[in-house]
């Protein structure tokens, strides 16, 4: 039976419960492949290499899973440390796998065990998005005064906009090399496989869909059960979200439409209720508060912090539209997650997001940064007016975006394709 060693960029949340340590729910098809090992169902043995604190837990087993951490600051992985080559090559050295497949490429851990394996034809890499494609539009259309802008927490920690690209212009040559150190790629879309092959184009592509959430598989949106012009943005901490670009429309909207509501998930840039607070705000928090004064929009904007599985599948469901407006996304969870739910997404034309919306089928897409496009798309999300069937037009995207959804984001079909690629590998 062969062995397969993956290096991971999370701890799934089966080490993270074993070990009673923190742990990412931010994916769903690894959990479900490393519990079919676990029962042994699947045609091959597991290591799994994932980032602890260090020294806080050695190699252990998980039924027949061989659980491997190593050390790895997330918090900077734009410097790049050649000491965990080592780490990788005694984990090597004891697990003897046939091959490795690695996650999260634009991190350090990526490029040392690509080197520290030193089979490319037996070294398999997932590409998520690309850091260097991400680093030339990282500004997103701000102004130069933003772009310029440094707050006393930005001076600080040396993580100003400037300073933002740069660490994205340095996690993409990190990223790059890994590439070039493996022969095989999965990816989703065009987006992805073009840009790897300008990298590699040596490398075997592999098309791939992903696996999401267990969560977001059950539930459906229904329009007469969500919040009337309500918008969801999944994350607007940094200027790639394009969180200033659903303000503008927002501003577009809020005079025909004064109930209109932006909810936003993830970290909160724009908090300022204390002092602590106001010290902590970046250039683009200090930005996005400027477009709220300006709009009027103080009532209009609902930060709704860090969201569990669950609580991001409850905010969907009772929005009558999910928005992507970034400048660049090869192909998010979030409008997977929305579209498996059947919420009515309007997305940019950025990136990948095209391979996964029809538009005026299954979403809608407007141009990256154009908020009058956006909010005219979400206008037309809202209309209420209906077809033959007594459908509008948000209920027949629903209904299309979920029938899709469940069919790329299928996991059985996706785990037989994973093994049919293992297969490849190593015959």
């Amino acid at each position: 039976m062969h062995k397969i060693l993956w290096i991971c960029n999370i701890m799934l949340p089966a080490i993270g419960r074993e070990l009673n340590m923190p742990y990412s729910n931010r994916e769903g098809w690894l959990s479900g492949i490393f519990e079919r090992v676990q029962r042994e169902e699947a045609p091959f043995m597991l290591g799994v290499c994932f980032p602890a604190e260090p020294g806080a837990v050695r190699k252990f087993l998980m039924g027949s899973v061989s659980c491997y951490p190593f050390a790895e600051n997330l918090n900077t992985p734009e410097i790049y440390d050649a000491g965990m080559e080592e780490v990788f090559r005694e984990i090597f050295r004891d697990f003897q796998p046939d091959m490795i497949h690695i996650f999260g490429t634009e991190f350090p851990h990526a490029l040392a065990a690509a080197r520290a394996f030193g089979k490319p034809e037996r070294t398999l890499i997932g590409i998520q998005g690309l850091c260097g494609e991400i680093a030339k539009v990282y500004m997103a259309g701000l102004p130069e005064a933003v772009r310029r802008k440094v707050t006393f927490r930005d001076f600080i920690r040396k993580d100003s906009i400037r300073e933002q690209q740069e660490k994205f212009i340095r996690r993409g040559e990190n990223e790059a090399e890994a590439i070039r150190n493996c022969g095989n790629i999965t990816g989703r879309t065009r987006f992805d496989r073009e840009g790897s092959a300008r990298i590699n184009s040596g490398a075997r592509y592999y098309p791939m869909n992903e696996t999401l959430r267990e969560a977001f598989y059950e539930g459906e949106w229904h329009l007469g059960k969500c919040e009337p012009h309500s918008i969801f943005l999944g994350q607007g901490d940094y200027p790639l979200k394009g969180m200033h670009f659903v303000l503008e429309a927002m501003a577009l909207l809020a005079g025909k439409y004064p109930d209109c509501k932006l909810y936003v998930a993830g970290n909160s840039v724009i908090s300022r209720r204390t002092l602590k607070e106001k010290l902590k705000l970046p250039a683009y928090g200090k930005y996005l508060l400027s477009l709220i004064k300006r709009y009027r929009l103080e009532e209009c904007v609902v930060m709704l912090g860090k969201l569990s599985g669950e609580e991001m599948k409850a905010r969907y469901l009772k929005s009558s539209v999910f928005v992507c407006a970034s400048v660049l996304e090869n192909s998010p969870n979030t409008v997977g997650e929305a579209q498996l739910l059947g919420v009515p997404v309007a997305a940019s034309l950025a990136g990948g997001i095209p391979d996964m919306i029809t538009d005026g089928e299954d979403g809608l897409l407007f141009p990256v940064g154009d908020a009058a496009k956006l909010a005219e798309a979400i206008e037309r999300l809202w209309d209420t007016g209906t077809d033959e069937n007594g459908l509008c037009l948000a209920e027949r995207i629903s209904g299309k975006a979920r029938k899709r959804a469940r069919e790329v984001h299928n996991g059985e079909t996706n785990y037989r394709r994973l093994l049919r690629i293992y297969e490849e590998i190593i015959p």
